[in-house]
């Protein structure tokens, strides 16, 4: 009888639903803006604080390992603690850890205090989607899921613009103490606006299972994004990557014994979702190859400037907030079967179109193609959350938004690290042996990385038209 209470009124909608995505919009806007604004303040930070650029590169570094290795923990504590509770807990502890960054007068205390903030936008990230997936209705759930895409996509692509303005006017500790009033306001907001956690489970937490993911994800994530350096046949690479894999491995038959796992590999169980969040990893992936990749032909190919190149990157996540919500509402009464489907072709079309870039294509034909990438992911990603959600029981949403927020996570990096050491190996392929600014040489490199987009987002439509065959 209790059981069944809890279930009606956890798909009963809120009164205030409406603005309880407002307020989880504004956590996950913080959390991945963070993830790309201190980008252009490396320079300037590297300057300040008298460190080399490889040594300042954590400050990047350590927020995204933290956040990867973090978001399925966190998505677990909420599931035995109460979402809302782990979710206004990371509001202060991202406040917190953004005004310690601000206070930084040290290399070592900055990125320190980027993996508290770090902490803080995990808990964020993970609560996001399953706080939104409990107080909506299923009727909207996809349109309100649209909007956290979009604001996903805006969070992550509106930090450099962001991140620019803030260091060139006002110096790079006010790209974190921007966030210390926000996080508070959020928060008292949050103590009225957000629906009550029922009472915490008495169940143990799985530290042994915690650790071990921890251990293999951050080992992982470190030999992927330092292969390039290292070289990818180097020792320090397969060590790295034997090693991480043991670990997963330890971690993968730990979690099978265990009476309480912290991962519930259950839930990969369940066809919508296992699709879902492999598809997901696989479309970040492609489109970084694309975020990443642009900004050098702009720059150095067609010679535009860095403001000018950061518009017309805007053009993206434009395309995308207008389409994804529109996405998610027809997600809503026609599924995610066809939209997700048109959102990968699409992007599969614009990965053509950049193939046949030239040293002088026209500016206006740039913003088209830029315009499709925004249009796919728009069309994919409302559907494909709100189909990865409504997939799992309700006691396990918060796992499952975890899991999904590290997809998305570990594409992105995967996209950043394949799509950097590609161009890197056909400078040097195109230049007869080294890098070389030869504008042939980009441009021929260039194609190999879109053609390898174009192959992942492929594999990507393979598996997702597997949900074809799945019972709506």
């Amino acid at each position: 009888m209790n059981g069944n209470a809890q279930s009606v009124r956890l798909r009963r909608p809120a009164p205030n639903r409406w603005i309880v995505l407002a307020n989880v919009s504004l956590g996950t806007f913080m959390s991945t803006l963070d993830s790309s604004i201190a980008n252009v303040a490396l320079p300037t930070m590297s300057a300040e604080l008298n460190s080399p650029v490889h040594l300042i590169q954590w400050v990047l570094t350590a927020y995204l390992l933290t956040i990867c290795a973090t978001l399925p923990i966190m998505g677990k504590i909420s599931d035995l603690l109460g979402r809302t509770r782990v979710y206004q807990f990371g509001f202060l502890l991202f406040a917190f850890g953004s005004a310690l960054c601000g206070l930084s007068h040290s290399l070592g205390m900055l990125i320190g205090s980027r993996v508290v903030q770090a902490l803080g936008a995990a808990c964020l990230m993970s609560n996001s989607q399953a706080i939104v997936a409990e107080t909506f209705a299923k009727g909207d759930r996809g349109r309100a899921l649209g909007i956290i895409g979009t604001v996903v996509s805006l969070g992550s692509l509106t930090g450099p613009g962001i991140g620019g303005i803030l260091v060139h006017h006002y110096g790079w500790p006010t790209i974190f103490w921007i966030n210390v009033p926000i996080g508070i306001v959020a928060f008292v907001a949050g103590l009225v606006i957000l629906p009550k956690d029922s009472e915490a489970k008495r169940e143990p937490f799985d530290f042994a299972g915690s650790g071990l993911f921890i251990v293999g994800m951050t080992a992982f994530l470190y030999t992927l994004s330092n292969a390039q350096d290292w070289g990818w046949a180097s020792t320090a690479t397969a060590l790295g990557g034997i090693g991480s894999i043991a670990v997963f491995v330890l971690f993968y038959y730990w979690e099978r014994k265990t009476r309480y796992p912290m991962l519930d590999f259950g839930l990969y169980r369940i066809p919508a979702f296992a699709v879902g969040n492999l598809t997901a990893l696989l479309v970040f992936a492609a489109n970084f190859f694309t975020t990443v990749m642009m900004p050098f032909y702009m720059q150095d190919v067609l010679s535009m400037s860095v403001e000018s190149a950061g518009y017309m990157m805007m053009v993206y996540p434009i395309a995308m907030a207008v389409v994804a919500p529109l996405s998610g509402f027809l997600s809503d009464r026609m599924g995610s079967k066809l939209l997700t489907t048109a959102g990968l072709v699409v992007t599969l079309a614009g990965f053509l179109c950049l193939t046949t870039l030239t040293a002088g294509s026209p500016l206006p034909l740039l913003a088209f193609y830029l315009a499709l990438f925004g249009l796919g992911s728009g069309l994919f990603q409302s559907p494909n959350n709100a189909s990865i959600m409504g997939a799992v029981p309700p006691q396990k949403l918060g796992s499952a938004g975890g899991l999904n927020a590290l997809a998305r996570n570990v594409g992105m990096v995967l996209g950043t690290s394949v799509s950097v050491s590609i161009y890197a190996t056909g400078l040097r392929h195109y230049g007869g042996g080294v890098a070389t600014p030869d504008t042939h040489a980009m441009m021929s490199a260039l194609r190999v990385v879109f053609v390898s987009g174009l192959a992942v987002s492929l594999l990507a439509l393979v598996v997702s038209l597997r949900r074809l065959k799945l019972r709506t």
